[in-house]
């Protein structure tokens, strides 16, 4: 059973998840080869800043400092899922994988803002929360698609092409 959050305890969680997506997503776009993949990553980085704001209009605490100075802040080499991005780009596996590690990072962000949500009871954070969960189910639909363009697999924006031929 999941457990209930605290506000400031859900707004940490998310504040410290928005600002590792966002320093993966500046890594992996900043050695793209293809340049449509590497716009993808970059507006994803773009778009978890815009979540990060969010998070940061309703947080209290004073550990992250001002949100200028959170997101120049050095990247958490750590994370697990940036750790798994540098190896990648040294085995020279980089648009692939990196698309991969973002899915499986959406889909695990998806599963735990909906759970924060749950165990909020403020309705604007709440609120907040439910609304960062259908942008990160965007940002996956847009990964996946992504992906699929980069496999040569037929996706949704390739659909009308193949019907129309």
């Amino acid at each position: 059973m999941g457990r209930e959050y605290s506000l400031e305890d859900a707004l940490k969680l998310a504040i410290k998840a928005e600002k590792d997506s966002m320093d993966f997503y500046r890594r992996a776009a900043s050695v793209a080869k293809v340049e449509r993949t590497r716009k993808v990553l970059e507006m994803l980085a773009n778009e978890e800043v815009a979540h990060l704001k969010h998070f940061f209009e309703h947080y209290k605490g004073g550990e992250f400092g001002d949100l200028k100075s959170y997101l120049e802040s050095p990247v958490d080499t750590k994370n697990p899922t940036y750790m798994k991005l540098e190896k990648a780009i040294s085995e020279d596996m980089g648009e692939q994988r990196a698309l991969e590690l973002a899915l499986a990072e959406e889909k695990e962000c998806i599963g735990q803002y909906t759970q924060l949500a749950a165990g909020v009871v403020d309705p604007v954070v709440k609120a907040v929360f439910e609304r960062v969960v259908k942008e990160t189910q965007g940002h996956y639909d847009l990964i996946e698609a992504e992906y699929a363009h980069l496999m040569g697999m037929v996706n949704d924006s390739d659909v009308a092409t193949y019907v129309r031929e």
